[in-house]
């Protein structure tokens, strides 16, 4: 029996205010424990919120961006449940009337490219964070995150499959960093993911009973998570079992999911609305207002690095998947023309030097985009060979030093006197009388053995060109 996966995602991004939601609490993130908090994100009695404007209009920007209908009338409601880091008992969200709606984003596989629904995107506060002792059956409470702005995107239940699923979180993880409105770090929670996933048989209309995963907080765990359940449901339905609907933790360790509650039935969460917050009304002006501070998005970047610049769709894909990559290539390309060199530099070696799936420590790398410049302009000039500005680059990103420094100080500067080339040109031609017979006799190949025994012995600094010039007229006499 074939199966359908059928994939639904839930990412939460935290915005980037200076404070929090509904209070002026800071929402940098590294405080001591409970040091970030007030009466308001306490949730003590008689306090009352006040709405940062700043977060609804984070939250406008991301529905324009994702092609959404920002609603003209929506509320706060108060979702009621207990844990112990939500001090008030209830969490300040959206329900019925979120801030926008009916958007979609479009997202390429291989040689595929789909269009994934969003069904909703809400605003919320944050909840706190449970630390628990590895030593003592005991957690501690820290509410310094408690209040700190959220909006939750949902998608519809169209992604297929686990590659589906990473590449739309990409693409949503580039929006929200183009937009300036997220810092995207996965590892400090800014960006984290619950998806619900389901298999149902070929050609059958209705879903399958689906399992959620919690709080993942990586693309490649993300995509790992998913794999294994899809396999996991797929052996119990051809057993003929069961799924069972409930809630499941991902281990990287031991690349399995576990349970972490049954879930049978929905959370009946008592929504209803906030009493101290009144509804947000947004009129077209204050659409058109933001509209008009949207930056050029990943995909109109893409395009135009096709249109005005020439490259290949890949390369385009590539450089604009990260704000911080497409930055620095635009950056090197006001000093270096060549738009194809400097984007084939950046994809193989700049980028195998970098940290991190979504490549923003780019900002860190010792090598700045004008100095990746100046050596490819170096390389242009025949200062320097395509090869050794290999060996140039590493000890730029070693050291941070500039090109030119490092060529003078390792003394890599190209050999390109056809007198010296041509000395040990005939040196190298006496010293390998077989290998001449058999290149006169028809094996030109040869030719890439003469010119390696001359990199040899200048140590690669001979002009390759020149080189092969010189050989060929030598070996012709």
């Amino acid at each position: 029996m074939e199966f359908e996966t059928i994939i639904g995602l839930e990412v939460h991004a935290q915005l980037t205010t200076d404070s929090k939601i509904f209070c002026g609490c800071t929402t940098a993130f590294g405080a001591s424990p409970n040091t970030n908090v007030c009466p308001v994100c306490l949730g003590m009695p008689g306090v009352l919120p006040v709405l940062n404007k700043k977060v609804v209009e984070y939250a406008m920007k991301m529905a324009l961006a994702t092609n959404c209908q920002i609603q003209g009338t929506n509320q706060f409601a108060r979702k009621n449940y207990f844990y112990p880091d939500l001090p008030k008992g209830y969490q300040v969200s959206q329900f019925d009337l979120p801030i926008a709606e009916h958007g979609w984003v479009e997202i390429k596989v291989g040689e595929s490219t789909r269009r994934i629904g969003i069904t909703r995107i809400h605003m919320e506060e944050d909840a706190g964070k449970l630390v628990h002792d590895e030593r003592e059956p005991l957690s501690y409470v820290d509410l310094n995150r408690t209040g700190v702005p959220l909006i939750e995107i949902v998608s519809e239940p169209d992604i297929r499959s686990s590659e589906e699923a990473a590449a739309y979180l990409k693409k949503l993880h580039a929006i929200l960093r183009y937009l300036d409105i997220c810092d995207g770090n996965m590892e400090e929670g800014s960006f984290r993911c619950d998806a619900n996933i389901s298999l149902r048989p070929l050609g059958q209309q209705e879903f399958g009973i689906r399992t959620e995963l919690k709080n993942m907080n990586s693309f490649r765990n993300v995509q790992r998570a998913l794999e294994y359940e899809v396999k996991r449901q797929r052996d119990i339905l051809l057993e003929g079992g069961e799924i069972v609907q409930e809630t499941l933790l991902w281990d990287p360790d031991r690349n399995v999911t576990t349970s972490m509650r049954s879930k049978e039935e929905a959370h009946d969460y008592r929504y209803f609305p906030d009493p101290d917050l009144i509804p947000i009304i947004i009129d077209h002006r204050w659409i058109s207002k933001i509209k008009e501070t949207l930056p050029e998005l990943p995909d109109q970047r893409k395009e135009r690095f096709i249109d005005k610049l020439g490259l290949p769709a890949y390369d385009a894909e590539v450089l604009t998947s990260s704000r911080e990559v497409a930055d620095y290539f635009e950056t090197a390309l006001a000093a270096y023309a060549n738009a194809k060199k400097l984007s084939n530099w950046i994809m193989t070696e700049l980028m195998r030097e970098l940290k991190g799936e979504d490549a923003t420590e780019i900002g860190k790398c010792p090598v700045t985009p004008d100095n990746l410049a100046s050596l490819l302009n170096m390389i242009d000039k025949g200062t320097i060979s395509g090869k050794i500005a290999k060996t140039v680059f590493e000890e730029m990103m070693a050291t941070g030093k500039d090109p030119d420094t490092v060529v003078k100080e390792k003394n890599l500067v190209q050999m390109s006197d056809a007198g010296d080339l041509q000395k040990m040109v005939q040196e190298i031609i006496a010293e390998n009388p077989g290998q001449v017979t058999e290149y006169k006799a028809g094996k030109t190949k040869l030719m890439g053995y003469f010119v390696g025994q001359l990199m040899k012995k200048t140590k690669g600094r001979a002009n390759p060109k020149m080189a092969n010039e010189l050989f060929a007229k030598e070996l012709s006499q």
